[in-house]
């Protein structure tokens, strides 16, 4: 039951960017977007997946690799549609 818990947080923590990232994408707007906030918590989810490599932990290992990659295009967006604002 632990592991279905934890395999549940991994997806759902997974896939809370891709409405952010998605809405960037379409509207190229960003002006309301916090780069600190992705900034921060891309190092959160980088520092999991050490955690996970460290612990040999499949799942967390898999969900937040995602999830850096996820928050890492969204920290892209930002710079790139910011830049087009101006």
């Amino acid at each position: 039951m632990e592991e279905i818990i934890g395999i549940f947080a991994g997806i759902f923590t997974t896939i809370a960017a891709v409405p952010q990232i998605y809405r960037a994408w379409k509207t190229k707007k960003v002006d309301d977007v916090s780069p600190k906030m992705f900034f921060i918590l891309i190092l959160g989810v980088l520092l999991w997946t050490v955690y996970g490599v460290m612990k040999q932990d499949a799942p967390i290992i898999i969900t937040n690799g995602i999830s850096t990659l996820l928050n890492i295009t969204m920290f892209i967006l930002i710079f790139k549609y910011k830049k087009q604002e101006k």
